[in-house]
């Protein structure tokens, strides 16, 4: 009670909290005075007075006071629900945040897997490339035998004609 005291507005806070106190303080009475009782310090007829003065007390109760015990009752009762609301609160917040981390790890294999797949589509664009680059050398070296072996064929065939002309 005193947590759910501490944590209302502040004008509600001090009452309660005086209240809390006055019960805590009478509380401690109580248990100082059974401890006696218990203890076997008092003579019987002193027993038998406080028994009577105690059941005296509790039949002549105020009404301000059981007023009080049913609000603080009723005020217990809420605080229960309260805390069982927050922990369903609490454990659909953590379902839902399990539901999360699986789909946030399941995305990440994805994408590690889709990391994977693109080096190996690098690596092999990288040997594309340099069999490209060979075979575009290898045809331009071939071009330029070809057009040699042209120009040697045409000089040979000017020669021959040359000399068969002359």
């Amino acid at each position: 009670m005193d947590l759910e005291a501490r944590s209302l507005q502040p004008n509600v806070k001090a009452v309660l909290l005086a209240k809390l106190r006055e019960y805590k303080s009478d509380l401690n009475n109580l248990k100082t005075e059974v401890k006696r009782i218990v203890s076997g310090n008092l003579n019987a007829a002193a027993r038998d007075e406080l028994l009577e003065s105690g059941m005296a007390d509790t039949l002549t109760a105020s009404a301000d006071q059981r007023t009080r015990l049913v609000t603080t009752t009723e005020r217990l009762g809420k605080s229960g629900d309260r805390i069982k609301e927050s922990r369903r609160t609490m454990l659909e917040t953590e379902e839902l945040g399990v539901s999360i981390l699986q789909d946030l790890h399941s995305q990440r294999q994805s994408l590690l897997h889709a990391n994977n797949t693109l080096h190996g589509v690098d690596d092999n664009v990288g040997r594309s490339k340099k069999i490209l680059t060979n075979m575009s050398r290898r045809m331009s070296r071939n071009k330029w035998m070809i057009g040699s072996i042209i120009a040697v064929l045409f000089i040979a065939i000017a020669l021959i004609l040359y000399f068969k002309l002359k």
